[in-house]
């Protein structure tokens, strides 16, 4: 594969990525970071670029991908856990929220004062947005071309506009930071690189990159995962400039005033910056962002689910997944986030847990009972946590849960995670070996 192929495909993987989280969280977290914004967007980035690319790379490693890994739990578990995140980040989730997002700062804000109301403004938006995504999405074989060659350029072109405009204008130095920033800002930066979910996107947009690979001649898995970690390389360095050069903007922004969320920073900022052109340029960037990761989310789900049901062919696949998404995004946004935050909560630890034992695989030996018993500690933590966004509380777990080490940070499942792998250990060694289907059909060869 040439290197212009290999750039094309990185910035279709970026283009993918790069949705409304992506676009909200890094400035947020530039103006409350201040002047300790560095030590902040490096932990950002970490786990915001860093942790995509393991799981890329991860999922090269093995056959159908994180179907795969997941069956190194348990068959029933590697099924169950790949459809809800598949599920989770396409239709009942990622693809409304992103659709929601480019109504929010693509055209609502040059409406004025229309007297349609807003839930009869977003229908007609969305009906319009996800034609253009379904149509995209039933030629997958296209998308390098249109969003690596067209699309994505655009995308970087319009941010580095607004940026760079940014900096000359905002003369203003950076603040003090927030007392979140003021200790451990580079964890503080770590734990808010989560909140983009790119971990959970990796898992999907895998299956992707293979298959454009694969149509581009390399079968080899040697040449597979080569090629996958270089095009997860151009995207993850593209993605890290724009992380700091956006965060810089939310940084230098903190003199101008307080903002509540990063969404108000940035139109604060366009339009403070370039005036009508700054609205109308962010309007741009937010429209062309929340539409390839739409696209994106929904070839990897209409390649998934037609490939684990073969009598749905990618086209019903595609169809079902847009109108499904469709109908969820005209719920709204907060509806949709109130319904969906808790899955991705219990989703998150467990796919980190699941990618960080597939990198320690070798060393014990890929048994069975190390992926379960830190699979299920991890299970239980991260479903308590989700149902507490649901609202469900109980006083003696809640006790419980409260203090495990991290628990403060969102981190509670991590103690769990390491002592059920450990118990799993100690169960292999006095019952013997088991193995996944997976390491006895490696035995066999």
């Amino acid at each position: 594969m040439k290197k212009r192929d290999t750039l094309f495909v990185g910035l279709m993987l970026f283009s993918m990525f790069f949705g409304a989280g992506n676009l909200i969280f890094p400035p947020f977290l530039g103006m409350g970071a201040g002047t300790s914004f560095w030590p902040a967007i490096i932990g950002f980035i970490v786990t915001a670029v860093g942790l995509p690319l393991l799981v890329l790379t991860a999922i090269s490693l093995v056959k159908d991908g994180v179907n795969t890994l997941g069956s190194r739990v348990h068959p029933w578990f590697g099924t169950v856990f790949t459809i809800i995140v598949y599920l989770s980040i396409g239709p009942f989730f990622g693809i409304p929220r992103n659709a929601n997002v480019a109504f929010e700062m693509g055209l609502k804000p040059f409406l004025g004062n229309v007297s349609v109301s807003n839930s009869m403004l977003l229908l007609g938006f969305t009906t319009v947005f996800f034609l253009l995504v379904y149509l995209l999405s039933l030629n997958p074989s296209k998308v390098v071309d249109y969003m690596g060659r067209f699309i994505t350029p655009t995308l970087l072109l319009s941010i580095v506009v607004l940026c760079a405009a940014g900096f000359l204008k905002l003369g203003k130095p950076l603040q003090a930071p927030t007392e979140n920033y003021q200790t451990a800002s580079l964890f503080k930066g770590f734990i808010d690189g989560y909140s983009t979910m790119d971990a959970l996107a990796a898992l999907a947009f895998g299956i992707v990159i293979l298959t454009t690979l694969k149509q581009k001649g390399i079968t080899d898995k040697k040449q597979l995962t080569s090629f996958t970690v270089k095009t997860g390389l151009v995207a993850g360095a593209a993605l890290a400039l724009v992380y700091v050069a956006i965060g810089l903007l939310g940084a230098k922004m903190a003199g101008y005033g307080t903002f509540d969320n990063g969404t108000a920073l940035l139109s604060s900022a366009a339009t403070l910056i370039l005036g009508n052109a700054g609205k109308v340029l962010l309007g741009v960037i937010f429209t062309l962002a929340c539409f390839t990761t739409c696209v994106g989310l929904t070839i990897a789900c209409g390649e998934y689910f037609s490939e684990i049901f073969p009598q749905a062919s990618y086209r019903v696949v595609v169809t079902l997944v847009t109108v499904v998404s469709f109908l969820i995004a005209n719920l709204g946004l907060n509806q949709i986030i109130t319904i969906s935050v808790p899955f991705l909560v219990m989703a998150y630890p467990l796919t980190i847990v699941l990618i960080t034992l597939a990198f320690l695989h070798r060393f014990f030996g890929g048994a069975q009972k190390v992926y379960a018993g830190a699979m299920l500690l991890t299970g239980l933590v991260s479903l308590y946590d989700g149902l507490k966004m649901f609202g469900l509380k109980w006083s003696v777990l809640e006790s419980v849960m409260s203090h495990l080490p991290l628990a403060s940070v969102g981190l509670g499942w991590v103690v769990p995670a390491i002592v059920g792998g450990l118990i799993g250990l100690i169960f292999e060694k006095l019952m013997g070996p088991s193995y996944s289907k997976e390491n006895q059909m490696e035995k066999a060869s």
